[in-house]
């Protein structure tokens, strides 16, 4: 996935990707995500004012992540909206250029490292079966979904924590 600035901007024509990717790659070695499903890339670049190209569209990617609570699969879709502006630029940003677009110093641009970072930065901290998940039991480590198991899991006052130890049961 690739974009050339200067022909961007001197055309003033757009240019429409619509790819396909293989997201694998792009969560391998991490914990919560199990599975990934292709990353659907619907993107539209064309050039604007002050010598600057823009690339805006939607990102799509299903992903199955445990579940915060009972660590059940869930699986999650994604739409990421994607928008960054590209400038081909020699010398340092200042920190206001710096938010306003991305310098580049060659007239072409691989947009991959761009989109992967938009969707790691779009998945789930906290990804739910249900709403209303009651989680594992910190006792015995049974779905509470399930049914209850029995634990005697009452709040204890931490200033007489040390002495529930005095009494066994």
């Amino acid at each position: 996935m690739r974009i050339h600035v200067h022909e961007l901007i001197t055309s003033g024509a757009s240019r429409t990707i619509r790819e396909t990717l293989d997201a694998s790659a792009l969560f391998a070695g991490r914990r919560d995500v199990l599975s990934a499903g292709p990353l659907h890339v619907d993107l539209e670049a064309r050039g604007v004012e002050d010598g600057m190209a823009v690339v805006e569209g939607e990102l799509a990617i299903d992903v199955t992540m445990p579940c915060s609570r009972c660590l059940k699969p869930v699986r999650v879709s994604i739409a990421v909206p994607f928008q960054e502006h590209f400038k081909v630029s020699a010398g340092p940003q200042t920190e206001e250029e710096a938010d306003r677009f991305i310098a580049v110093k060659d007239n072409d641009v691989d947009l991959t490292p761009y989109v992967e970072e938009a969707v790691q930065l779009e998945l789930p901290l906290v990804p739910l079966c249900a709403e209303d998940c009651k989680g594992l039991c910190p006792e015995c480590g049974k779905d509470l979904n399930e049914g209850e198991c029995g634990c005697d899991r009452t709040p204890i006052d931490p200033r007489l924590a040390a002495l529930k130890d005095l009494f066994p049961r």
